[in-house]
């Protein structure tokens, strides 16, 4: 057997144990989704990226390494078909692969996302056979390539704001014989050459439901999107759209993030010592502690999603032990200590943050503290609301 042909074996093992690992996990019950991944080969998508090594610098920044087939094949070739996100590009910076280094820390802005939560979307979106589907957000390109595999070429189009990423994408597609309609685009306004679609799937976030992709999705037809906000909280949510041009669907259960859209990114909050000067001196009793929110749990996690609701503008920052919630559209701030009794919070400037989280937490509480599947979100000319049966509507933002 000659080296490339044991070469070849190798991936094809990798990738049926790794269709293996999905199904356990309950992700690949389709067998059509479990034949796209063991067809395409995902080392064709990923010939550098980034793991981050055990243990973080002296200045607690995550060590990121850089992997290459060069550097360490079986490495690698072993983290391709693992279950994991593979970081590609950090602060839209195209990395030097032909002489790689470590960094220290960063914002990772392109990835190849787990192959799990790849599959998860694709199949929350109910697609079926002969559907047309548009991505948004093609990174890398493994996500197209499964999509190419299970539903052919022509049925699929991927858009992608970055173009240097879209042309390594393409070339890694068409080398696999895939040739999706590609583009480089913003997907906040989807791909009106191709409208419209059976399935609209955001490999991103949005702050709100663009208006674009509920226009280009047809009548009856599904767009399977993840909101998020400033405070860092996530929820998926899986509209269909109405012949009136209404969208309405459900939150789906489990918790996922993605990358934002670009232009919906948190902007630099400055230095929260600048921010507390502008504290009042009194503080009162909080009704609500902050780990509600910025616990590594479940439940704190959706609370994040419904609090951004009501604090579009928003950020948490933690410095020591003071939790600051800033505002950088309204100029508010609100900083919580932990006191003897409990915690404390100071809030000052136009809005009262913490009061506003209070309520919203009191009605949560008061209606049995739902899960995300007892939430839907409406798309109408009355704006975008996320509704519960037993609270007060909540807003999306505005762009």
């Amino acid at each position: 057997m000659d080296q490339d042909t044991y070469r070849a074996g190798d991936a094809a093992r990798r990738r049926t144990a790794l269709a293996g690992v999905l199904a356990v996990q309950g992700v690949l019950d389709d067998p059509g989704w479990r034949a796209a991944v063991e067809a395409v080969p995902r080392h064709r998508f990923v010939p550098a990226f980034y793991l981050p090594a055990p243990e973080r610098d002296e200045r607690g920044l995550t060590v990121w390494e850089p992997v290459t087939a060069r550097l360490d094949r079986e490495r690698w070739l072993d983290a391709a078909y693992s279950d994991t996100t593979l970081i590609t590009q950090f602060d839209g910076d195209e990395p030097d692969w032909h002489s790689p280094r470590p960094r220290h820390g960063g914002a990772p802005t392109s990835s190849s996302t787990l192959p799990s939560l790849v599959v998860r979307m694709w199949a929350d979106a109910e697609i079926a056979e002969r559907h047309t589907v548009l991505e948004i957000g093609t990174g890398v390109g493994y996500s197209t390539a499964l999509a190419c595999e299970r539903l052919g070429s022509a049925n699929v189009t991927s858009v992608e704001v970055d173009p240097r990423r879209l042309d390594a994408a393409a070339s890694a597609l068409h080398a696999c014989g895939y040739a999706p309609t590609l583009a480089v685009a913003d997907g906040l306004y989807g791909y009106w050459p191709g409208a419209r679609f059976d399935r609209v799937v955001a490999a991103c976030s949005f702050r709100a439901v663009p208006p674009a992709l509920v226009e280009q999705t047809r009548p009856g037809g599904k767009l399977l999107l993840t909101l998020s906000g400033w405070l860092h909280g996530y929820a998926r949510v899986l509209l269909t759209v109405g012949a009136d041009g209404t969208a309405e669907g459900p939150l789906l259960p489990g918790t996922v993030s993605f990358m934002p859209a670009r232009v919906h990114a948190a902007p630099a909050l400055g230095n929260p010592a600048h921010w507390a000067a502008r504290l009042p001196v009194s503080a009162r009793a909080a009704r609500h502690a902050p780990d509600r929110l910025t616990a590594a749990t479940p439940a704190a996690f959706h609370l994040r999603f419904l609090a951004q609701c009501v604090l579009p503008g928003a950020q948490l920052v933690t410095v020591e032990d003071t939790v600051y919630v800033i505002d950088v559209v309204t100029g508010s701030v609100a900083a919580l200590t932990p006191g003897a009794g409990g915690w404390e919070v100071r809030e000052g400037g136009a809005g009262r943050l913490w009061e506003r989280v209070e309520g919203l937490l009191d009605a949560y509480d008061a209606a049995g503290a739902p899960g995300p599947e007892a939430f839907t979100v409406r798309v109408d000319g009355g704006g975008q609301h996320v509704r519960h049966a037993g609270m007060p509507a909540l807003a999306l933002p505005r762009g």
